[in-house]
């Protein structure tokens, strides 16, 4: 049934096959055509270097009309306008310094009348401008003028005069030499008030130290506070100086007869070491001594040299 259904829909004749070879021949070159059209159609170089020059000129020659905002009646109005034109509408620009520039010179840069009192006021109570850009901040002064302005600006270095203070001499704090001693602390018998009496160690980390070492059944190693969960090394280096450890009440855990259970809930074994522990005693029987897991393959050597303490065949 199957085989007539795909003989019926899918044989071709021979002017089938060749109508179906020539559509997508003819898709596949308009896909692939486009790709070419860069390589034969040229681009226009533009030169804009008449335009800038034009412009350039533009801003030298004179300044454009602006609509200015009335600081309290917020009316609209020209400032260029017949009524309010006070100067000429062409305006020079020529290199000055706002510090000593002077209103005449002001109103021959194209700013109005206005704007450049306000600029003397400021000048008379003490005011300067440090660099061009500062120009910006002119009340009434248009930021298009601004920028038009700006590179004829030529500013004499002024130092910036900042407010002295007087320099206080404060006390020393003499004869202080009551220093916190830190006593040492035997990391398997140390409760938490022991250990949160070290730098940096708070209830938390104490409690977290505590709850690793019941896991463990005892640290044989200072080092092993370090892995303690959440404590950062900069706090147990701070606190290794005054660490000691008795590695006599370690607690050890018995592989002959401990249980997948037991063995999986100590932090240096997982359930597939604790399985194959006590697969291979099932098979092989007793362990005569601890050295025998070696012979399991998920026992390396570094996870032996971490386990070794805590297990007994006896």
């Amino acid at each position: 049934m199957w085989r007539q259904f795909l003989k019926d829909y899918f044989s071709f004749t021979r002017k089938e096959r060749f109508g179906i070879i020539s559509v997508v021949s003819v898709i596949l070159l308009l896909i692939i055509l486009p790709l070419f059209f860069p390589y034969f159609i040229k681009k226009e170089k533009t030169d804009s270097s008449q335009f800038a020059k034009e412009i350039a000129q533009l801003r030298l020659d004179t300044s454009s009309k602006k609509v200015y905002a009335n600081k309290h009646s917020e009316e609209y109005y020209n400032d260029y306008s017949p009524a309010n034109q006070k100067y000429s509408s062409k305006s020079e620009v020529f290199f000055f310094d706002p510090n000593t520039a002077s209103i005449d010179e002001w109103r021959r840069l194209g700013v109005r009348e206005k704007t450049a009192n306000t600029i003397q006021k400021y000048i008379s109570k003490g005011g300067k401008f440090y660099k061009p850009e500062d120009i910006k901040k002119i009340w009434g002064l248009s930021e298009k003028d601004a920028e038009r302005l700006i590179p004829y600006v030529s500013i004499k270095e002024i130092k910036r005069e900042y407010p002295q203070y007087e320099k206080k001499e404060f006390a020393e704090k003499v004869n202080y030499t009551a220093k916190n001693t830190i006593q040492k602390v035997d990391i398997n018998s140390a409760d938490t008030t022991q250990y949160i009496a070290l730098p940096g160690i708070g209830s938390k980390l104490s409690k977290r130290i505590i709850a690793f070492r019941e896991k463990l059944g005892g640290f044989y190693s200072i080092d092993q506070i370090g892995e303690t969960y959440l404590l950062p090394d900069s706090t147990f280096q701070k606190i290794k100086p005054y660490l000691v450890v008795d590695s006599k009440a370690i607690k050890k855990m018995n592989i002959n007869s401990a249980s997948v259970e037991e063995m999986k809930s100590h932090p240096y074994l997982r359930y597939n070491t604790a399985n194959a522990i006590f697969q291979y005693r099932q098979q092989h029987g007793r362990f005569n001594s601890v050295d025998e897991i070696k012979k399991i393959m998920t026992v390396d050597d570094d996870l032996y040299k971490k386990i070794y303490a805590y297990l007994t065949v006896e």
